[in-house]
């Protein structure tokens, strides 16, 4: 490994416009879009064996060492808890080491430093921290490390290291990170990407089909503004998609009816942003919201809290198309307004904040993983 000076790169969070709980299935899509806020991490070759993370995601600074190509914490303390705090980006670590060994290269020996926009006070937003922080370690390691990877190879090392924390994640945070923009993301099958890695290696699933896989970036919608409301509670992705695999309701009439609906909007909305159809887009939103609606009735996930149903009856009612964005249950919904319509926009704002639900001033983040 060169001496190279620090290597700083920042991946931007995401919100899901449509196509939640649907994207989770391989094969089924979702549109996101990037967001300004971000997660940067600074990674320095270091002479000290091992890897040193200073993180404001959880602990100040802790070292790990380097056993059987995994990092264990270096010294007393509570393993298993502060790797739970930062397992994305151990994980990301290790994910890369992994491709190194397979060049025949030593594990590497770093100090990372990881900053985050996606939090306040301690606070998630729900605006894709794992995923952020994913990429731009994965992306900051293998610059240190001189690993020249693409954006979609990027892209496959940040979702083999999510796939292997937990299998149920769709990778559409780590797809906004990486691309930016607006986004039409389709999952690929997880079991299947793990598989190639157990079998071929990283190297070879670097390089082969993935079944189902798609990220196609997207314009700007014309004529529509986005609006980001915050309701002030965290919700747990993880746990409520959790909560719905653990149900009978796959496979039933209604998982299939809801999988069926969700194509068709998802793909509807992509195809009326690209034509800049506006109201189109906005006709889709509301389908969407209607379909996620269903979803909480058929199966009581608590996707609609009282604050993210008051934010989407406000949006409605001067003209706007809202939804909870991600699985719901807290964190923050979109809304999508026409641009020439400033005063609606404002007056919304106003009520919401009313409501308790806190306007968010982030906007469309255009690039994804950079410098």
């Amino acid at each position: 490994m060169s001496s190279a000076p620090a290597v700083v790169r920042r991946a931007p969070g995401k919100l899901f416009v449509a196509g939640e709980y649907a994207v989770v299935e391989p094969g089924h899509s979702a549109l996101l879009v990037a967001v300004d806020r971000y997660v940067t991490v600074t990674a320095t070759a270091a002479a000290r064996p091992g890897v040193t993370v200073s993180s404001d995601l959880g602990p100040h600074e802790v070292h790990w060492t380097w056993r059987d190509g995994t990092l264990r914490l270096s010294g007393p303390g509570d393993e298993s808890g502060l790797r739970e705090k930062l397992v994305h980006v151990l994980s990301a670590v290790e994910t890369v080491h992994t491709l190194l060994a397979e060049h025949g290269l030593p594990a590497p020996q770093l100090a990372l430093t990881v900053r985050s926009d996606l939090h306040e006070g301690g606070r998630k937003f729900g605006l894709g921290s794992s995923g952020a922080v994913t990429v731009a370690t994965i992306e900051a390691v293998a610059e240190v490390c001189e690993l020249a990877l693409t954006r979609e190879q990027v892209f496959r090392l940040a979702l083999v290291t999510g796939a292997g924390i937990d299998i149920k994640g769709s990778g559409g945070d780590l797809a906004a990170a990486v691309w930016g923009g607006w986004l039409a993301y389709r999952a690929p099958d997880r079991a299947h990407v793990l598989d190639l890695v157990h079998e071929r290696g990283i190297g070879h699933t670097l390089r082969a089909p993935w079944p189902g896989f798609q990220a196609r970036p997207l314009p700007p919608p014309a004529g529509l503004s986005l609006e980001v409301g915050w309701t002030g509670t965290p919700a747990s992705t993880t746990s409520l998609v959790a909560d719905l695999h653990r149900r009978t309701w796959r496979g039933t009439p209604t998982h299939e009816r809801f999988l069926a609906a969700s194509a068709e909007f998802v793909d509807a909305a992509a195809a009326a942003i690209e034509a800049g159809d506006a109201p189109g887009v906005q006709q889709q939103i509301r389908r969407a919201r209607q379909e996620l609606s269903h979803l909480d009735d058929a199966v009581g996930l608590g996707i609609f809290t009282p604050q993210l149903t008051a934010l989407c009856s406000i949006a409605e009612a001067d003209g706007g198309a809202a939804k909870p964005s991600g699985a719901g249950g807290g964190d923050c919904g979109i809304a999508l307004f026409a641009t020439d319509a400033p005063d609606h926009i404002a007056h919304v704002r106003d009520r919401w904040a009313a409501a308790g639900v806190t306007p968010l001033p982030v906007s469309p983040a255009v690039k994804g993983i950079e410098e």
